[in-house]
């Protein structure tokens, strides 16, 4: 297991080929998927040719990837992903950070506590200097992990959406930290 990360009760590790059942089952429960697609199951054969391709692309700046598979640090239990990826493959300066996680995993503290690793991670070990974290304005529980990880309410902005979903009309908040302001809060 290539692990990129470990906290008190996560391992943030690679993905591989294996974990296409892991995806599909994520990406086919429609609370999961509400605000990325409005709740709409994703083929196999997406998953594969999209999904995991992205997931599994290095990125030239870190010397390594942008998202990674999420487990319970106990058990092994397949959580989700996390996304902390730079915006410009060639340069760590801002990086995007997201989450996808089991609705088993909610509630938990798991998304604030794999956030904040990588968040210290991107700011001790990685060059980065800013973080930044975008989802639908309805959103309120992935509002509430930004916060919580440290982040901060920056815009309400209007996306392009291919097609509308349930709350898009609401439009979309941006939220950031600098890692100025985490060095003064830290």
């Amino acid at each position: 297991m290539n692990v990129f990360l470990e906290t008190d009760r996560l391992v943030l590790r690679a993905f591989s080929e294996a974990d296409v059942d892991h995806l599909i089952a994520l990406d086919n429960d429609p609370d999961v998927m509400r605000f990325i697609n409005g709740g709409r199951p994703t083929s196999r054969e997406v998953i594969r040719a999209q999904t995991l391709p992205r997931l599994l692309h290095e990125y030239p700046c870190f010397g390594t990837r942008g998202y990674w598979a999420a487990q319970e640090k106990d058990t092994g239990t397949f959580l989700g992903w996390f996304e902390f990826r730079p915006l410009d493959a060639h340069s760590p300066a801002v990086v995007e950070l997201g989450y996808r996680l089991h609705r088993a995993a909610w509630g938990t503290g798991y998304a604030t506590e794999g956030s904040r690793a990588l968040i210290r991670k991107g700011f001790t070990s990685l060059g980065v200097e800013r973080v930044t974290a975008n989802t639908m304005a309805v959103n309120v529980g992935s509002r509430r992990v930004m916060e919580k990880a440290g982040l901060s309410f920056l815009r309400h902005f209007t996306g392009d959406w291919p097609e509308a979903i349930e709350g898009s009309e609401h439009g979309e908040v941006e939220y950031e930290l600098t890692r100025t302001a985490w060095e003064q809060r830290s």
